[in-house]
């Protein structure tokens, strides 16, 4: 289960910047995950609640905003989005797509603190 490992990241990555903001507390940790980055949401969040024990951001919140995955199609000459995450076809004319657009995102986008 890598989702553990990116958890433990994740925990690490906001430690250090509540710690650089001088935040007393960390309520929740937001972050944008692409339907190609390979992660299943359920165990990222049942991780990221193990990882955060006994650290700074035990209790805190893993907001999860999903980005669906996008793909600029030849045929169509437009960004569609894809039929599913294991195939990157375009959805509307069927074309396998190379160029992905978006959908492989893996960022913390903000967290939520008290001074």
């Amino acid at each position: 289960m890598h989702e553990l490992s990116i958890a433990m990241s994740i925990v690490e990555l906001a430690q250090e910047e509540s710690k650089r903001l001088g935040a007393e507390r960390v309520e929740a940790v937001h972050l944008r995950v692409g339907a190609l980055a390979g992660i299943v949401k359920d165990s990222l969040l049942f991780s990221y609640e193990m990882a955060a024990q006994d650290t700074e951001l035990a209790g805190s919140r893993l907001v999860i905003e999903e980005v669906p995955g996008v793909v600029h199609c030849a045929r169509c000459n437009a960004e569609r989005p894809i039929e599913s995450a294991q195939s990157c076809c375009c959805a509307e004319c069927g074309t396998p797509a190379l160029d992905v657009v978006s959908g492989r995102e893996l960022q913390v986008t903000a967290l939520e603190v008290w001074p």
